[in-house]
């Protein structure tokens, strides 16, 4: 996983009455509930751990977490299971699932039903703090205490926590690689970011540290959001990558 950083620091989510909101991080491997529950502790909310199916309902009932993040593969009773005992007994807590990239396909739709959200392994923490932020506002447990972080570059605006993206009033449909990309060059306008950078923002070594796929979604990025327009996405030959608005 890449190095954590704090982006949404000031903008912090609480319960209507005002007070963090709580999450329940469900893993058996342990050294990954430490990682996110110290990630979800920095954006100062109240956060509990589970390791197994079983003690995740039983968190659910004595902590009334607003959110949780559940495994889907657990020993006793996995993530799908949890979820299905939580719905037949009314209580409709938002939940982001974790999957490993293999377990993806034959589950989406599935995951997603009932307005859930999922995140593939590996991921980065950052991942994580935005899919919760934008559940919990989307199901209202929780409230924002400033107004929806939205990053700008000239004409191109980018919503972090409902993933729109707008390019001249109109909106453009990009993949979650591609989001992810567009969001760190958006969080560094007018400042070169190296390849490096990127791929360790990104994808996180996941990709072994190939160069080449940032150039291919760099050309991804560029068709959907330059093509026809003023280009937004410049080369700096050697260095890296620059967004910055036309002059």
């Amino acid at each position: 996983m890449g190095a954590m950083t704090n982006p949404t620091a000031g903008s912090a989510l609480t319960r209507p009455d005002g007070t963090p909101v709580r999450v329940l991080v469900v893993d058996d491997e342990q050294m990954l509930t430490d990682l996110l529950s110290m990630a979800l502790r920095m954006e100062g909310w109240d956060v509990r751990a589970a390791a197994s199916g079983y003690e995740a309902l039983e968190g659910v009932k004595e902590f009334e977490p607003d959110a949780l993040v559940l495994d889907i593969m657990m020993p006793d009773l996995d993530g799908m299971a949890v979820l299905q005992r939580l719905r037949q007994q009314q209580n409709q807590v938002p939940v982001l699932f974790l999957t490993a990239k293999d377990a993806v396909s034959d589950r989406v739709a599935g995951l997603t039903a009932g307005g859930d959200d999922y995140v593939t392994k590996p991921f980065s923490l950052e991942e994580v703090v935005a899919r919760l932020r934008a559940l919990m506002r989307r199901s209202g447990t929780a409230l924002a205490a400033e107004p929806e972080p939205i990053l700008r570059v000239g004409d191109l605006s980018l919503n972090e926590d409902s993933h729109e993206v707008i390019r001249d009033g109109d909106e453009i449909e990009l993949t979650a690689t591609e989001f992810e990309l567009l969001r760190f060059l958006m969080r560094n306008p007018r400042r070169v970011v190296s390849k490096a950078q990127i791929l360790d923002r990104v994808w996180n070594y996941d990709f072994g540290g190939r160069s080449s796929v940032v150039e291919l979604y760099i050309s991804y990025l560029r068709k959907k959001l330059d093509a026809g327009r003023e280009p937004l996405i410049h080369t700096v030959r050697g260095v890296g990558y620059m967004i910055k608005a036309p002059q």
